[in-house]
């Protein structure tokens, strides 16, 4: 089996395990995940912040948006504008969000680009993670891409129960400088 089969194989697993969490543990895994990474020293010292807009399955990030916009610092989300391909547009809240590709909110047309070297720090999402900083992603290579010369701090959140100790990554794979879980 190649590194892009057994991917396949732990996303299609861990999938069906994030669907087995009880709505209890999630809420209070995001909870927790959302207390530690407002009080990360390098989310406290940046003045931009890159978070990507969270979906149903994946950890609340709507609270972490919401606290850096009402701390005064700008807010980059993630636009897809080509297979494989995103950029980084700077939102002043939920309303300057839009349906985009693959029933993920995006940033509506107007709102600026946020060029990769004004970041600090990023909050990346996994479908899983080990705890040496790689992630297993959906498969559409967006985030590696984009962070691949990023000089900015990366922190992926992944709730502990579907953290995995091995995950198959190559040359290609861009491993995360902090792994935040609610443990």
């Amino acid at each position: 089996m190649n590194i892009k089969e057994e991917k396949r194989q732990l996303r299609n697993e861990t999938m069906k395990r994030i669907a087995e969490l009880s709505k209890d543990y999630t809420l209070e895994a995001d909870k927790k995940i959302y207390e530690k990474v407002i009080n990360l020293k390098e989310y406290k010292e940046a003045k931009v912040i890159f978070c990507f807009v969270s979906t149903e399955d994946e950890i609340n990030t709507r609270n972490i948006i919401e606290n850096a916009l009402g701390s005064g610092k700008r807010v980059g989300v993630p636009k897809c504008i080509g297979k494989g391909i995103m950029e980084v547009h700077e939102i002043k809240g939920y309303k300057s969000l839009k349906d985009g590709k693959y029933g993920i909110l995006e940033p509506k047309d107007e709102c600026p680009l946020i060029k990769s070297e004004e970041i600090d720090f990023a909050i990346i999402p996994c479908v899983s993670c080990n705890m040496e900083g790689y992630r297993l992603g959906y498969g559409g290579g967006f985030y590696d891409r984009y962070l691949e010369h990023a000089t900015f701090t990366t922190a992926v959140i992944c709730r502990e129960k579907i953290t995995c100790d091995y995950i198959p990554y190559d040359e290609h794979d861009v491993k995360i400088h902090k792994v935040i879980t609610d443990r």
